[in-house]
């Protein structure tokens, strides 16, 4: 998230009440979490396994539980729990806000656009020309559309992210990381019936020009979809993956988080990717591999009682 104005160290460090170690002369362009950090960007960090990504990370500030080496171009701020310096700053710059009506009066519509009976819009949303969104579709706060994008009905756009920090030495294990990004749909879009697309955690998810979707598909938080993708019916993709352009992945196919799919990779249906694949192949089974491969590997495994049957009297 970009604050509207930048802010300087001396101003954040008084509203987290900080400890300021390292340079205080630049400013505070806005707030990230790892996986989306850039120059400019504030990011906080609560445990030593992850201390040195972070200050070796794109973010010139770094809200951190006590102090440590880092390059002397960034600062640190330090206090007692980090992750509740995050929770404040997002409720500071983008509080959550009660809605009263149906429609945001800040919509921005194009022209050609229909928006059927029933659909929810929130604030910060615009909606590009020559658009159809269906009945009961929900868009909420924060959410870019483009031109000739379809959205089916009951789809959900912008929803919280499932994105938690996790501390076993408290009541409630699993607190939720506040949503402070957005969606972002590009022209050409096709967005089936049921589908849900979780707005980013800090960035946005990005949906690319000329993707389309089936029903029931679930993007997460932070997920950047390529250029003329398809996305068949029931397939799940969790936080921070980065599909390529041209990628397809048939029904029920599950893609774990912070991976990248290459360009034009095809994954077979049902099938699971835990790990990053190159692009320009087909894949299938779990975990994924080269299609042909496994396919064989499968033929193989038909024939163990067979095989079995013709040597185990000679064993």
């Amino acid at each position: 998230m970009k604050f509207e104005q930048p802010v300087t160290v001396d101003w954040m460090a008084d509203f987290l009440g900080a400890t300021i170690e390292g340079n205080k002369s630049d400013l505070i362009t806005g707030i990230n979490e790892i996986h989306k950090v850039e120059k400019g960007d504030l990011v906080f960090v609560d445990h030593p396994k992850y201390y040195d990504k972070c200050i070796q990370s794109d973010a010139d500030f770094i809200i951190i539980n006590q102090s440590t080496s880092f390059p002397p171009d960034k600062t640190l701020f330090i206090v007692d729990q980090p992750f509740e310096a995050y929770l404040k700053i997002v409720q500071h710059f983008r509080p959550f806000t009660e809605t009263k009506e149906p429609v945001s009066s800040t919509l921005v519509v194009g022209q050609g656009s229909y928006i059927a009976p029933n659909v929810y819009i929130g604030k910060n949303v615009v909606i590009g020309k020559n658009c159809r969104i269906h009945p009961n579709v929900t868009i909420m706060d924060h959410v870019t559309i483009g031109d000739n994008v379809v959205i089916q009905a009951g789809s959900i756009i912008g929803s919280d992210a499932f994105y938690y920090n996790t501390k076993k030495n408290r009541s409630v294990w699993y607190k939720r990381m506040e949503s402070c990004g957005g969606v972002i749909i590009e022209d050409d879009v096709e967005i089936g019936a049921g589908c849900t697309i979780d707005r980013g955690v800090t960035h946005n998810t990005v949906i690319g020009r000329g993707s389309k979707f089936d029903n029931m598909v679930h993007i997460g938080h932070d997920t950047v979809i390529g250029k003329n993708c398809l996305i068949a019916a029931q397939v799940g993709i969790a936080g921070a993956t980065t599909l390529e352009d041209g990628v397809v992945l048939w029904g029920q196919v599950g893609v774990s988080k912070t991976l990248t799919i290459g360009e034009n990779a095809v994954v077979l249906a049902q099938s699971g990717v835990p790990s990053s694949l190159a692009g320009n192949k087909t894949y299938f089974g779990y975990p994924a591999e080269d299609a042909l491969s496994k396919k064989k590997e499968l033929v193989w495994i038909k024939r163990i009682p067979e095989i079995w049957e013709k040597l185990k009297d000679k064993l």
